[in-house]
């Protein structure tokens, strides 16, 4: 599993995340002026730390546990994600297909993260 990816950009959760990133934000400019900012800035802040965090991860599976931590914040930004798209349905900025859509590629790169944090011996170099 681990063992044969050579970079964190061959990660297929990391390729999901990257994705799901710029459709992200490609979604905020759309919101009302006043939130472009607000919401905007957080949905979009948050979509990019699931990049970010994996990256990270990748770097540190030297460490059990640190590699584990940063999975653990990536999971917890693509949560912060799925809280911002409920905010930006619920003020009709998002239509309910489209929020079902990013909710569920969420869910899935959520459980990408879990499986990797669960398996990290697969993973670390120890």
């Amino acid at each position: 599993m681990g063992k044969f990816a050579k970079s964190f950009r061959e990660l297929e959760v990391y390729q999901n995340a990257l994705d799901l990133a710029g459709e992200i934000n490609t979604f905020a400019r759309t919101f009302p002026i006043e939130e472009r900012f607000a919401l905007g800035g957080q949905i979009r802040r948050a979509s990019m730390s699931v990049c970010l965090n994996t990256a990270e991860a990748w770097r540190k599976r030297r460490y059990k546990a640190a590699f584990i931590a940063k999975l653990s914040d990536a999971e917890t930004e693509a949560t912060e994600v799925q809280a911002c798209l409920d905010l930006a349905r619920k003020f009709g900025y998002l239509e309910d297909e489209r929020h079902q859509d990013f909710d569920e590629r969420y869910e899935y790169i959520i459980a990408q993260l879990i499986t990797m944090s669960n398996k990290a011996d697969n993973w670390c170099r120890t």
